[in-house]
């Protein structure tokens, strides 16, 4: 992701029972819906309330965000990995649009002589007794005169990475603390030759083979949201969108509608409206779990992860709120599907809950975390054994003052934790800072289960004690595996792979779309796929090792459902239209069949759910292609058409310019240069000498074949009696100009200019007329 994303504009909650500043822009409603009104839209191709959550088109909490799946929602993500910013503000802050046009780019003497005035700054601070505090990492500390003060640390970056982060700096107008991990990596060559010369990894041949075990994937099935209506569980909005909806809506005994009913907000608010409206979004993600469920068991997936944005904000400090007084009947039916099917469901709460932390309301902020999921999976109620292999992944979260400090904070506060939130607690070692090595015995201390995640650990090992790859984690399986045991819980690992192209440390932390093979665990354990392409990652690995289930999955049609409806509505359309206008003896057209609505969204009868990989735009209808159709080669006669149409537009609004401004028409046709520029009366001056050089060279040819005197001087005296209102003669009706346009059109074939008008640039002087007879 080349650029920083705008951020959401924050509220302030002091406002919250005040007045509201005025709404943010809402997304374009897509045209193809727009048209669906409800009483609470809740599909975000209606209401741009309405978005998908960030953790739900991730792979994990610490993957990236699909930006075709969330294409305006900013990461909320902290690459620091330190605190979590969701005690100190209700939502993130939009920073000040930057200005359009190219940035100066600053030269290497800018950048050095940049770096000389930090220094300088900081030195003569120190020389005057003030001390820079510490505001981040890459800094080191040195003593001068007893006063121990620090300096930028020498960036061990190449030239372009340096010319792209003074650029950087000198567009934004609005530092944000989270974006370093939004921004395209820096190319380090002390990184990349690290990388290179690492040694290579051990990686064990053994296949878990023939496969018993349940593969899962998380949170998001990426054909069922391009579904129609779409099928998902991560419907959120922002708070400032909650504030709003307290207010009543313009016309209450009609449906909300995004533009033409929307809440007024001079009318007092009330909170229970704000509460029913997220209310709204909860039972809609709920409603569509039994069919994310169903859908998973007819192709042999029976792990999911469910969404932690099914209820928004349900553990905010100010507005969260309990999920059993609207949504336990819903979510019990919801049990009772998974139960009836055998599958097993968890959940991942974000990176920002930590108990780690030495911050108290970090540690209050993840306790309200961890109680909400809590709540959630028990009002599901399942059987004994699946509701205990409901459980809640956690990571250890950022290294504050040390490992072994960090670690103490997690021993106290966990105990602190309530009984239920502790039979559901897992722990996972992640790709930033905590390796199996780290885990794994204050697991075994504490009696937590832990997750083995293959890929965080090819990043993250004690090099001291294993080598990177999947052989010598082999050795540890006994003691993860006890872990499990102790409480009861069935095991599950996470797998993922690299990219193919990553190289440095932060380039493998980005997940593949797709894994190329199985982990050497054993074959009946539950694994949970981490991939971007999350239930197609899953068919690929049912496709490469024939893994049960495989025969059930077929290619999708490109831009073609045989699921949906919206065709077969279409062509019903069509059919009723043409009833009409039909005739008697036509034959009859098969009806249109509609597919019940149980069966939208299956993948029809012979189960087309499968897409290739890079072709996810096969999931939505071929996008129009307008194409100009060539221009014919026109005839002689329709080019002198349009010439002489042509000549008359451009006549009649001349002649509108004209009147419009007042302009002075001159006695021999000539148009006024009282409102026209210098260079405007330099162009005419040299058409009218040109035209006057025609012309006096057509008067030089037609002198030899000229008549006497004596008709001449007898047709100069007609036509200076034309204008004497006398009954015209026949020779006079040949030789009358007529000087107003209304009593004659214009003669396309004589090119005089309008009253009062410029002459066009490029376009051809007045012909000459000549009144002598040949």
């Amino acid at each position: 992701m080349a650029a920083t994303k705008r951020k959401r504009p924050s509220v302030d909650a002091s406002k919250a029972n005040g007045e509201m500043p005025p709404p943010p822009l809402k997304r374009r409603a897509s045209a193809r819906t727009s048209t669906a009104a409800a009483s609470i839209a809740t599909n975000p191709d209606i209401n741009g309330d309405v978005f998908d959550g960030p953790n739900a088109a991730r792979a994990s909490p610490d993957g990236e965000i699909d930006e075709e799946i969330v294409p305006s929602l900013a990461k909320q993500e902290n690459g620091a990995r330190e605190e979590s910013p969701l005690s100190d503000a209700l939502d993130v802050v939009e920073p000040p649009k930057k200005k359009r046009g190219r940035s100066k780019k600053a030269s290497i003497e800018d950048q050095i002589k940049g770096i000389e005035d930090v220094t300088h700054s900081v030195v003569h601070k120190a020389s005057d007794g003030v001390v820079e505090p510490k505001k981040g990492r890459g800094r080191k500390k040195v003593k001068q005169e007893d006063v121990e003060v620090e300096i930028p640390s020498a960036p061990a970056v190449s030239t372009t990475a340096a010319q792209k982060k003074t650029k950087k700096e000198a567009n934004d107008d609005f530092a944000d603390p989270e974006a370093e991990g939004e921004e395209e990596e820096e190319v380090d060559e002390a990184a990349v030759k690290e990388a290179i010369s690492r040694p290579p990894p051990i990686n064990s041949s053994y296949l878990p083979l023939p496969w018993k075990g349940r593969l899962g994937y998380a949170s998001l099935n990426t054909y069922l949201r391009m579904s129609n209506p779409p099928v998902f569980t991560s419907r959120t909005c922002r708070i400032q969108s909650i504030l709003e909806h307290r207010h009543p809506l313009q016309d209450p005994s009609q449906p909300e509608h995004p533009t033409k009913n929307r809440p007024d907000r001079t009318q007092p608010a009330i909170v229970e409206l704000g509460q029913r409206y997220v209310e709204a979004l909860c039972l809609a993600n709920v409603k569509d779990i039994i069919k994310m469920v169903r859908w998973n068991d007819r192709y042999n997936i029976k792990f999911f992860r469910l969404s932690s944005e099914m209820f928004p904000f349900a553990s905010h400090p100010e507005y969260g709120y309990k999920l059993a007084p609207f949504a336990s009947q819903a979510l019990a039916e919801v049990g009772k599907v998974i139960a009836e099917l055998g599958h097993r469901v968890t959940t991942h709460p974000g990176q920002f809950t930590q108990l780690g932390s030495p911050r108290q309301s970090v540690i209050d902020n993840a306790i309200r975390d961890l109680d909400y999921h809590d709540e959630l999976l028990s009002l599901l109620k399942l059987p004994e054994q699946q509701d205990k292999d409901a459980v809640m992944i956690m990571h250890m979260g950022g290294v504050f003052e040390g490992k072994a400090e960090t670690l103490q904070r997690f021993r106290e506060n966990y105990a602190k934790l309530p009984q239920g939130v502790k039979n559901r607690l897992v722990v996972e070692n992640d790709d930033m800072s905590y390796s199996v090595h780290d885990l794994l015995p204050i697991c075994e201390e504490l009696n937590i289960p832990f997750v083995l995640d293959f890929h965080h650990h090819n990043i993250i090992f004690d090099n001291t004690q294993i080598r990177e790859g999947t052989a010598g984690i082999i050795e540890l399986y006994p003691r993860i595996k006890a872990t499990w045991d102790r409480k009861g819980i069935t095991q599950k690992m996470h797998y993922s792979e690299p990219t193919p192209a990553a190289i440095t440390k932060t380039q493998r932390r980005k997940h593949n779309p797709r894994p190329a093979t199985l982990p050497p665990c054993t074959p009946d354990m539950d694994l949970m796929i981490e991939a971007k392409d999350k239930e197609q990652a899953v068919f690929e690995l049912m496709r490469t090792f024939k893994l049960p289930g495989f025969e059930t999955i077929n290619d999708i049609v490109p831009y073609s459902r045989a699921d949906d409806n919206k065709l077969a509505e279409a062509t019903l359309k069509k059919q009723t239209a043409r009833k009409s206008k039909k005739a008697a003896d036509e034959e009859e057209q098969p009806a249109v069949e509609l597919v019940p609505d149980d069966e939208i969204g299956m993948g029809g009868p012979e189960g087309r759910v499968y897409w290739p990989p890079g072709m996810e735009e096969w999931l939505r209808p071929k996008k129009r292609e307008v194409k100009k159709k060539e221009p014919a080669e026109k005839t002689a006669a329709q080019i002198k058409k349009e010439a002489g149409k042509a000549a008359e537009l451009y006549a009649a609004r001349e002649a509108e310019k004209a009147a419009a401004n007042g302009t002075l028409v001159k006695g021999d046709g000539e148009d006024s240069d009282d409102a026209a520029t210098p260079a405007t009366k330099k162009a005419k001056a040299a058409m009218k000498k040109k035209a006057q050089a025609k012309a006096a060279k057509d008067a030089a040819a037609a002198t030899a074949s000229a008549p006497p005197k004596s008709e001449v001087k007898k047709k100069t005296k007609v036509k200076k009696e034309a204008s004497m209102p006398s009954p015209p003669s026949e020779e006079s009706e040949e030789l009358h100009l007529h000087d107003e346009e209304d009593e004659q059109p214009i003669d396309p074939a004589i090119k005089r200019p309008a009253a009062g008008g410029r002459r066009a640039g490029g376009r051809k002087a007045k012909q000459a007329v000549s009144y002598n007879e040949a």
